[in-house]
C-alpha cells in the first residue's frame, strides 16, 4: 500500500536539490548579513518536527561557530509576557505553515526585545515571514500528508546551507551539492529488519547523539503518530542512566550511528545493551559488520542525520502499514496546528 507520507518521502532528495538551487544566492547574501550583524548568541523558537529541525541547527552551530542557541518555549511570551532583552541575538522562527499564531507573537516580540529576526518557512510570505526581518523558503512543496517527511530533511538542508554560508565553510557547501544523490541512495536502503522488529511492539527507545539526537526525537515523534507506538527518544550519553531501568529482555531500541565522532561511543552502547538483553537495531554505515540497518554515508558530518531520517521516513511509512494503520490519517492530528 503506498500512502502520501511515502511518497512525499521519497520525493525530498528532488525537494532538497531544488532548494539547494533556488537557496544558493539569499543564503550566500544572508550570511553576509549574519557576518555583519555577528550575532553573539541564537534563540530558536518552533514545535514539533521544526522543533527538531531547530534542535540539529542548535547543534551545528554551537559546534562549529561557539555561540550559545537556546529554544525558547512561546507560552514564555503568550502565557507569562516575558520582558525579552535581546540585543545583539538572532531569533530563529522555523515553520512548515508560519501560521501559527503563538510563533508570530512570540517573533514580534523577540523583535521588539532588540533581537534580528529570522523566518524559515516552507509557505513563502507567511504571517511568520511578514513579522521577520528576514524570510528564506524551504521549497519543500505542498505538504498534503500531516506527518511532515520532505519538509523536515528540507529544513535541515537549509540550515546546513545557512551555516556553510555563515562559516564560509566551502568543504560542507561542496558535500551538499552532492547531498541529493545521497539522499536518493539512503531513500533505497532496505530497512525491512525494522519492520518485523517492530511490527507488533507497543515501545522503544531512539538514541542518537550529536546532532543526530534531533533525528532520534523526530523519528520518536514518527513512530508515535503515524504507528501509534509508544517512542521514546535519548542522547547516547544518557541512556546508561534512568532510561536504563526501563530494559528488560527483548526490550527494542534503534540506535543511529552514522559515521562520525559520536559513532564509537554509540556503537560501544550497542554492544551493551545487547548485552543486557535489549532487542537492538543498530543503524550504521557499511563498514560496521554488526549493523542491522544500513546508513548511506552523507559525505560530511553534518550531513549524517539527513541520510539517517531519509531511510527512517521509508521504513516508517511502510511500517504503519505492516501495523494495520493509515500513516496519512494520525489519529486526533491535523495539518496545521495553531497553537495559542
Amino acid at each position: 500500500m503506498s500512502s502520501m507520507m511515502l511518497n512525499e518521502a521519497r520525493d525530498a532528495p528532488e525537494r532538497v536539490a531544488a532548494q539547494l538551487t533556488h537557496n544558493a544566492e539569499p543564503l550566500a547574501e544572508l550570511g553576509e548579513w549574519l557576518r555583519q550583524c555577528d550575532p553573539h548568541g541564537v534563540v530558536t523558537v518552533a514545535r514539533g518536527s521544526s522543533d527538531h529541525a531547530a534542535n540539529y541547527f542548535a547543534y551545528s552551530c554551537m559546534q562549529s561557530r561557539g555561540i550559545p542557541v537556546a529554544s525558547l518555549p512561546p507560552s514564555l511570551t503568550t502565557l507569562a509576557r516575558a520582558p525579552w532583552k535581546l540585543d545583539g541575538q538572532l531569533a530563529l522562527a522555523i515553520s512548515q505553515s508560519g501560521q501559527s499564531p503563538d510563533l508570530i507573537e512570540t517573533q514580534k516580540s523577540l523583535a521588539a526585545g532588540g533581537a534580528q529576526t529570522l523566518a524559515l518557512v516552507n509557505t513563502p510570505q507567511s504571517p511568520l515571514g511578514e513579522v521577520s526581518d528576514r524570510e528564506i523558503a524551504l521549497h519543500a512543496g505542498e505538504e498534503r500528508s500531516v506527518a511532515a517527511t520532505k519538509s523536515y530533511l528540507a529544513t535541515l538542508s537549509a540550515c546546513a546551507q545557512l551555516l556553510g554560508h555563515w562559516n564560509r565553510d566551502r568543504e560542507l557547501l561542496v558535500a551538499l551539492e552532492a547531498l541529493p544523490a545521497r539522499l536518493r541512495a539512503a531513500a533505497k536502503q532496505d530497512w525491512s529488519p525494522a519492520i518485523e522488529a517492530l511490527r507488533d511492539a507497543d515501545k522503544l527507545m531512539v538514541v542518537g547523539r550529536g546532532a543526530g539526537l534531533a533525528v532520534a526525537q523526530e523519528a520518536a515523534l514518527k513512530f508515535k503518530e503515524t504507528c501509534a507506538l509508544q517512542a521514546e527518544p535519548f542522547s547516547g550519553a544518557e541512556v546508561k542512566h534512568g532510561p536504563m531501568a526501563l530494559i528488560g529482555p527483548g526490550y527494542p531500541v534503534l540506535v543511529f550511528a552514522p559515521p562520525g565522532s559520536e559513532q564509537a561511543g554509540l556503537l560501544e552502547l550497542a554492544e551493551w545493551l545487547k548485552s543486557v538483553g535489549a532487542r537492538v537495531l543498530l543503524a550504521a554505515d557499511e563498514g560496521v559488520a554488526q549493523r542491522e540497518l544500513t546508513v548511506t554515508d552523507a559525505g560530511h558530518a553534518a550531513l549524517q542525520p539527513l541520510s539517517v531520517i531519509q531511510s527512517f521516513y521509508i521504513m516508517t511509512a511502510q511500517l504503519a502499514v505492516a501495523r494495520g494503520r493509515d500513516p496519512d490519517q494520525p489519529r486526533h492530528l491535523k495539518k496545521v496546528t495553531r497553537t495559542r
